[in-house]
């Protein structure tokens, strides 16, 4: 582990688990966020949420699109709105990379979590491909099946 790497501060902000519930997470991506100051205090407070959002790739800059920060109380009448387009920070090279693997059949650009590293909002995005129903069920009964082998591991250890 690196110096810097320890040095770093992150802090969940929201973590979007339905999103490995409904995709394969085939890449990931560190990005940073375009906030008003009254957002990222909103963002503080827990007011944000990346239900039914998504990214999309519009003349080479990445959008997030759908996602909803509540506007902040002690704010004024020029709040920004709650579900505006907001502009994801990244380099080139890597919107390229992005916007290549997004062309593919199937594949989509989606937010995995949110969190601050050293007092920046940052997000986490996927590129990721859906997942069929029997996926689904099959991830539930793999789950299943390994909780129930921990909680028999647990009870012979305490017999």
């Amino acid at each position: 582990m690196a110096m810097n790497d320890r040095l770093k501060k992150t802090k969940l902000i929201v973590d979007n688990r339905r999103a490995r519930h409904e995709y394969h997470i085939l890449d990931r991506l560190e990005t940073g966020i375009v906030l008003t100051g009254t957002e990222v205090k909103s963002i503080r407070q827990g007011h944000f949420s990346l239900q039914e959002s998504y990214v999309v790739v519009r003349g080479g800059e990445l959008f997030l699109v759908g996602a909803h920060i509540s506007p902040y109380e002690q704010g004024n009448r020029f709040n920004p709105d709650p579900v505006r387009d907001r502009k994801l920070l990244a380099h080139k090279h890597e919107i390229y990379k992005l916007s290549v693997a997004v062309q593919q059949k199937g594949m989509t650009l989606i937010p995995l979590k949110a969190y601050f590293s050293d007092g920046r909002v940052k997000l986490e995005i996927g590129v990721a491909r859906g997942k069929k129903l029997h996926d689904k069920r099959d991830a539930i009964k793999d789950r299943a099946v390994e909780r129930d082998i921990k909680r028999q591991l647990k009870e012979k250890r305490f017999q």
